[in-house]
Formats: C-alpha cells, sequence, structure tokens
C-alpha cells in the first residue's frame, strides 16, 4: 500500500490501522483500513488506457493513498475513462465511460460490490431518487442517448428512455431528477423527470449555452454563458425556472459550484464568488489559477466542498495530475499534491 505524507504524519496510524485495546486484556485488535472522514480523487486516465483510478486524501490533507481501488481489490484495474462518482448511502458508483460499466464499491473500504452494464453506453452521469438509480448515457460515435434507471436494491434495470438531444450530467432535487441537455458548450435545454410518474418536461435556458447544472436542497442551478455575459438560474424540484443574476462583463462562466450559501463558478483561469441568497456581480476573482494549458485544461477538475476548492491541473494528460486546495473564504492557496495518475476530473466529501 503507497500511503504519502503531504504535510504532516499526524494521526498516521488512525488511516493505516484502526487500533483498540480492551482495558481488561493485552490483545490488540486491528481492523482494515477504511476511507471514511476523507476526499474521494477521481483520475479519469488517459482514452482507451484503462488507467482510471481513484485516490484517498484525509479530510486534514495531510495523508493520501493512490490507486485505492486495485489497492482493495486484488489489482483489479478499474477501466477505461472514469467520468465521475456517485456516493449513496454505503456506496460509491464509479461512473466508466469508455468501459461502458458502473463499479459500484463499498464507499468506506472501496470492495467492489457489484456492476451495472445493461443498457450502458458510455455513461456520463449518475444520480439517485427515490431508491433508484438515473444515468445518462450518450454514445458520440454511434449517436445513441439515453436515460437508464436501476433498482438500487439489486442494481436491475428497470427502463430505458432514449433521447435525440445531447445529455450530459444529471442531478436530484426534491426527489426529481434533471438532465443536462447540453455538452461540450453547446445547448440551452434541461429535461425534468417526475421519478413518481417517469414523465419528462422540457425546461428551455433563455440565455446562452449550458455549462453546468448542480442541486442545493430542493432546488437546481443552471450556469450559461455566452462570448460576453454569463447567467444564473433557479429550477425548482417541480420544474419552474428563474432567473437568479445576469453576470454581466464574465464571459463563458462555468464550473458552477454551491458550498456554505455561495456560488462558485469560473471564466477562463480566475474564479469568483457570490451569496446565493443576494446574489451581486462580483468585481474582483477570488482567485486566479495556473494555466493548465489552454481553455479546455485549466481547472479541468473543480469541486467546492467543506470550505475548501479543490482545482486540478492536468498536465495536457501528458503527466501526473496536480491538484491544489484553496480557501474558499478568501482564495488563498492551502495545499497541493500530485493525483496519482492523469486527468484528476473530480474531489469528493466521503464523510
Amino acid at each position: 500500500m503507497r500511503v504519502t505524507r503531504i504535510l504532516t504524519v499526524l494521526f498516521a496510524f488512525v488511516l493505516l490501522f484502526n487500533i483498540s485495546c480492551s482495558n481488561d486484556s493485552d490483545n490488540i485488535e486491528i481492523s482494515p483500513i477504511t476511507y471514511q472522514n476523507g476526499y474521494l480523487i477521481s483520475n479519469e486516465g488517459n482514452f482507451q488506457s484503462y488507467g482510471a483510478n481513484v485516490m484517498f486524501l484525509t479530510r486534514d490533507l495531510g495523508l493520501k493513498q493512490d490507486n485505492i481501488y486495485a489497492y482493495n481489490n486484488n489489482n483489479e484495474i478499474l477501466g477505461d475513462v472514469l467520468q465521475t462518482i456517485g456516493l449513496d448511502g454505503n456506496k460509491a458508483y464509479l461512473v466508466m465511460n469508455n468501459s461502458n460499466k458502473i463499479v459500484v464499491v463499498d464507499r468506506y473500504t472501496f470492495k467492489k460490490v457489484g456492476t451495472i452494464t445493461d443498457q450502458i453506453n458510455n455513461p456520463r452521469g449518475i444520480a439517485f431518487a427515490n431508491g433508484f438509480i438515473y444515468v445518462t448515457n450518450m454514445n458520440l460515435s454511434s449517436g445513441a442517448k439515453s436515460v437508464t434507471k436501476y433498482k438500487i436494491s439489486d442494481l436491475s434495470l428497470v427502463k430505458k428512455t432514449d433521447f435525440t438531444e445531447n445529455i450530459d450530467k444529471i442531478v436530484q432535487a426534491g426527489g426529481n431528477v434533471f438532465v443536462q441537455n447540453a455538452t461540450f458548450g453547446s445547448g440551452n435545454k434541461v429535461t425534468y423527470i417526475n421519478t413518481a410518474t417517469d414523465n419528462m418536461t422540457q425546461i428551455t435556458v433563455p440565455n446562452g449555452d449550458i455549462n453546468r447544472i448542480v442541486s442545493d436542497n430542493t432546488n437546481v442551478y443552471t450556469i450559461s454563458s455566452t462570448t460576453t455575459d454569463s447567467y444564473i438560474y433557479k429550477i425548482s424540484s417541480t420544474g419552474t425556472i428563474t432567473p437568479v443574476i445576469t453576470l454581466t462583463g464574465i464571459p463563458n462562466a462555468t464550473n458552477l459550484q454551491i458550498d456554505n450559501g455561495k456560488f462558485y463558478f469560473s471564466s477562463g483561469t480566475k474564479v469568483y464568488t457570490t451569496s446565493v441568497a443576494t446574489p451581486t456581480v462580483p468585481t474582483t476573482a477570488l482567485l486566479t489559477a495556473s494555466d493548465g494549458g489552454g481553455a479546455y485544461f485549466t481547472l479541468y477538475g473543480f469541486n467546492v466542498v467543506d470550505g475548501k476548492i479543490f482545482a486540478s491541473d492536468v498536465k495536457g494528460f501528458k503527466a501526473e495530475s496536480e491538484m491544489t486546495v484553496y480557501s474558499a473564504a478568501n482564495g488563498s492557496k492551502i495545499s497541493s499534491f500530485k493525483t496519482g495518475g492523469l486527468g484528476a476530473n473530480g474531489a469528493y466529501v466521503n464523510p
């Protein structure tokens, strides 16, 4: 097992071994490693390289372990292109785009417990609602696009729904599901799925092309943009859309995130923030990230969790990615580390 010190070795044995001693015995009981109270860092890997993997980082940012899936599953290769990770209950769902599968693991031991392959076709996103799993699939070669629905209980297929428009991210809000009908900076619609009936309604976002949708409590927020301005809209759990703010003078905004009552988003190498409740157009950037090799690679991975901004430089997919962690409060750099793989595209808190 490769465990690397980043900042400090404090609590190293807490990560390596859970040791408990009885008052009336000298016996020491050693339990297996667990990945609770930390972050999961997803490495996409190069297309057709089967180099996808997951790194674990402790909550204090002090220790990391590379390639935890292989370590806990007899060196099994995870697959080709880890698109995203979905967390639900005590499971983590590893969405493997070019391997056409979703690998299900125990999120605290990372032991594999199942795999979904039925009607999976280049999956991109995953969401959970009312005991079901919803997956977006988009095959760029064949043009096939669908949302597939599975039972959480046994991973069996319930339904496949074909789409004509592009689909990408998918989120849950208020028990219903929302599909982003936009990808690669093109498209201005969101499909609302009523999970009680599976009826679908398409919602048009009035301005620009959608770059990201996120959920926060019972609402969904979209960020769309043009080459001059950007826009944030709110969609209720029942599908009603209302404008939140026009980000005048901020072009091509993307990477929308919400944490502790604040919006975070990027434009080029700059990261901005404003209040969700009382938003205003930010006049200065919270931080400016290093250029990761052009618009496509800069801030390739971007998540805001736990009051921290996780931003990745993927080195043009030619070298091991580097993740930098910033304070979400003031933009100051907290730490940086190598991610143990190519194409770091996400950071997920695993409490």
